[in-house]
């Protein structure tokens, strides 16, 4: 097949969304699949010309390696400037990048390998739906709802899965900060953690001990949203798990060697010990990869997607904390090291990705 992946985008997520899918179009090309590798935001700054077969590479040579800070995006949006800011009828504020889509109209299936932002908001899926262009994964409905972090929540307590008390604070101007620590004092107390509602792979999220440490995450959290969700914190092991098609993946237990699972300790090697399967009892496995399903249902995914829980210490219960409709592909990535517990090699794991999203469609 010809496949186009879409990487990159405008999301503070994009460095590691390109590693994603650089692995990914390396792995379908050695699968005997042809691929095209396209950053989202940038698209191709050239017209294109002649046969779009070109573009689809039969040879496996991309490569990208993440950062150990979350990018600029101010900085993002200049160097788009500078290349396509000339370019006739092109918008500035456009959010998907010159022939993107008719890249990915000429392709067979369009591989998403983004994270975060429109990419994974549900944005990208909807313009895709529209044009007719079949993709991979959860359909828009599904990347709504579990992109807003706040609907997540709301959806899950209907569900009947735990989940952390919260509170959500709106800012369309200065934010009260000093308002909304003691609000958060007052009703949820102390720890908590700060997120904003709509990114992930921990950007942006601090953990707060004391006023003063939230008033500063609160503070951070603005920095990428206008919209932050503060939650209570919940103690305990920390264990995520996948699902592919209608079932759960084997979980795996996260353990950071320092502070907690933050954007550098997920992506850097050495920061963080995995262990999959996770050492849980017959009975633990079977409650996660329950919630799993349960969370993966609740959300209206499809496909494939991660969930990830805190077992918490005081009660003894799986607590959800988010779900991942477009999981990390990267090599320090937890769908991929559960799949691989499976019995489902990286190669599979994508071509699995393939055959059901192919399989939506067709259904």
């Amino acid at each position: 097949m010809k496949i186009a992946v879409l990487a990159g985008g405008l999301s503070p997520e994009r460095d590691v969304s390109l590693t994603s899918g650089s692995i990914i179009a390396n792995t379908l090309i050695q699968s005997g699949h042809q691929a095209a590798l396209i950053d989202l935001y940038f698209g191709i700054e050239e017209e294109l010309t002649g046969n779009l077969d070109d573009l689809f590479h039969s040879k496996a040579d991309f490569s990208y390696t993440i950062p150990e800070k979350a990018p600029d995006l101010a900085e993002v949006r200049q160097r788009r400037d500078r290349l396509l800011g000339g370019r006739n009828g092109f918008l500035p504020d456009a959010l998907i990048g010159p022939h993107v889509l008719e890249i990915c109209a000429y392709a067979d299936m369009t591989f998403l390998a983004l994270h975060g932002s429109a990419g994974e908001n549900g944005q990208l899926q909807a313009t895709l739906d529209t044009h007719g262009i079949p993709y991979t994964g959860s359909s828009y409905d599904g990347c709504l709802l579990a992109m807003d972090k706040d609907i997540t929540k709301r959806l899950l307590r209907a569900a009947g899965v735990e989940t952390a008390d919260w509170l959500l604070f709106r800012c369309g101007g200065a934010p009260d900060i000093e308002k909304m620590a003691e609000e958060t004092a007052e009703r949820i107390g102390l720890p908590c953690v700060v997120k904003p509602v709509g990114c992930g792979s921990s950007v942006g999220v601090s953990l707060a001990d004391d006023i003063s440490g939230l008033r500063e995450a609160v503070r951070g959290a603005f920095l990428y949203e206008k919209q932050i969700l503060i939650e209570k914190k919940i103690t305990g092991r920390e264990f995520s798990c996948g699902v592919l098609g209608e079932a759960a993946l084997p979980p795996i237990e996260i353990q950071p060697l320092h502070g907690f699972y933050d954007y550098k300790n997920k992506y850097q090697n050495g920061m963080t010990q995995e262990i999959c399967p996770a050492p849980l009892t017959e009975a633990q496995t079977n409650a996660i990869c329950e919630a799993a399903l349960r969370v993966h249902h609740a959300l209206r995914l499809s496909v494939y997607s991660r969930s990830d829980f805190i077992l918490d210490e005081n009660t003894g219960r799986f607590v959800c904390l988010e779900a991942n409709t477009l999981p990390g592909m990267t090599p320090a990535s937890l769908i991929p090291q559960e799949a691989a517990a499976a019995g489902i090699s990286y190669a599979d794991l994508c071509e699995r990705i393939l055959e059901l999203s192919r399989w939506k469609y067709q259904r």
